[in-house]
Formats: C-alpha cells, structure tokens, sequence
C-alpha cells in the first residue's frame, strides 16, 4: 500500500562511531524521501568523524577510518543535511531511540537549528511491537515451544511468566542473572529529553533518570541545588538535555 502523504517523509538511518549521543559520531546518513507526489529521492552520505572509529563499530556496519578519511565532517554538511528532512516529517526502525537523538547532537553540534518538534515522528519498530502479538501466551509459546494451556488463570499465569524469565536467561548470553540488572533492563520510561537523561514519573512530573538524584523532580533538584544545572552544563551531558533542563529552569522563574 503506497503512503498517503500530505507533505515529504524521510525515512533515514545512521552508522556511527558508537552508541553513546554525547561522545559520538555519525559516519553515515541513509535516506529515502517520499513526496505526496509519489516521487522517490536516494541518497547516502559518508562523513569523517574527527575521531578513529572503534574495530567493534566496524565489526558491525563495516565502515573504517581509510574509508572516511577524506569525506567532509558532519559540521561541514550540516545544512545539506537539515535541507533534506526541512519541512519533512521522519522515519526509521527504533528511530525514536538512537537515529533521531544523535542526528539532532550532531545538527546542535554544528551549530544549525533543527527543531525536532516541527516533524512528526514514525517508528517503525514500535509499529512492529505493538501490532504483532506480543502477550504472555505468546511468549510462552516463543520461548518454550508449548502452548500454554489455562490462560488468564492466576496460577498459569504466574507459573508461565518465571518459566518464560528462565527461558530468557538461557536463550540470551546478553542478559545478567540478576535481579539488580534484569529490573533495570525491564524498565521502561517516558523520556522528556532524547537521551533519557529526564523522564516523567508516574504523576507526570519531570525527574531525573540519572545519578545522586535519580527519582527526584527536576524542579525541587534545582530549587534545593543550584549548583546541580552549572555542573551538568558543564559536563559531558548530550546538548539536547542540556536544552530540556535549561528550558524547565526557564519556565521556573
């Protein structure tokens, strides 16, 4: 089914130094931008991350530093770059997680606007896990290889999901038998800044995600230690965050 559009989308993804926005770089941008019209525009650009890209990031999109070396920074292409998804909303596969937060870095990094809050957002992943069953007797049956039988009673309920958590632990050498990690793993939040650094509680409010005062209001954490916003303006904090808690100490006055 062709898309219905009322104005262009990019759909869009980026290989990079590495996974953290702050410290690192993209060394590759992939597009495809749709127009109402139907009209396709391809594209892929490669860029020198001022930085040696580590034999890990290389392990996996295949990209080394001699293939980059004489490409512009991503600084240097910036505005070609945010011409291209100008006016445009954006897709991609867990773009809402990774792709999107480190092409706004890299764009406040070079010093050229882009207001993410102009594009709406598609996240192809998450349309995947939300349209595809994904509830407790499937993942008995994913895991375990049986159906499960008296689903919805308490008991098979209960029973089902330690026997699904073991199953996890085996199938995945990734995931830490402990409680500690499996809990962290296993939560999720709403993000007010891309990286994470600020989510919102269960009442809504504005905590911090992150350090001494992780769980606490971002407000009261300001109004109680002001030093706290000049040291994380200071530190090696991802711009966008710096943004988001520079904005809620705006609106407090």
């Amino acid at each position: 089914m062709e898309l219905k559009l009322k104005r262009p989308i990019v759909f869009f993804d980026l290989e990079t130094t590495g996974l953290d926005i702050a410290r690192d770089r993209i060394v590759e941008l992939s597009y495809v931008k749709v127009h109402p019209d139907g009209r396709e525009q391809r594209k892929c650009l490669r860029f020198n991350p001022g930085m040696a890209i580590p034999a890990a990031s290389t392990a996996v999109h295949h990209i080394t530093d001699d293939d980059v070396r004489n490409e512009p920074t991503f600084a240097q292409r910036a505005r070609e770059v945010a011409e291209v998804f100008k006016d445009s909303d954006i897709a991609g596969f867990n773009s809402n997680q990774f792709d999107v937060p480190m092409l706004v870095e890299e764009m406040l990094r070079a010093g050229v606007e882009f207001d993410i809050t102009r594009h709406k957002l598609v996240d192809v992943q998450t349309i995947y896990h939300k349209m595809e069953k994904r509830d407790l007797a499937a993942a008995v049956l994913f895991y375990t290889g049986k159906p499960m039988e008296n689903h919805h009673s308490a008991t098979a309920d209960t029973e089902a999901t330690y026997e699904v958590l073991k199953a996890q632990l085996d199938r995945y050498d990734s995931l830490q038998n402990d409680v500690d990690f499996l809990a962290e793993f296993s939560t999720r939040s709403h993000r007010v800044d891309l990286a994470g650094r600020i989510v919102r509680d269960e009442q809504g409010r504005e905590v911090f995600n992150f350090g001494q005062h992780k769980g606490k209001p971002v407000e009261e954490v300001l109004k109680t230690a002001p030093g706290y916003y000049e040291w994380m303006m200071k530190g090696d904090f991802p711009e966008n965050t710096k943004q988001v808690l520079t904005r809620i100490k705006l609106r407090m006055k």
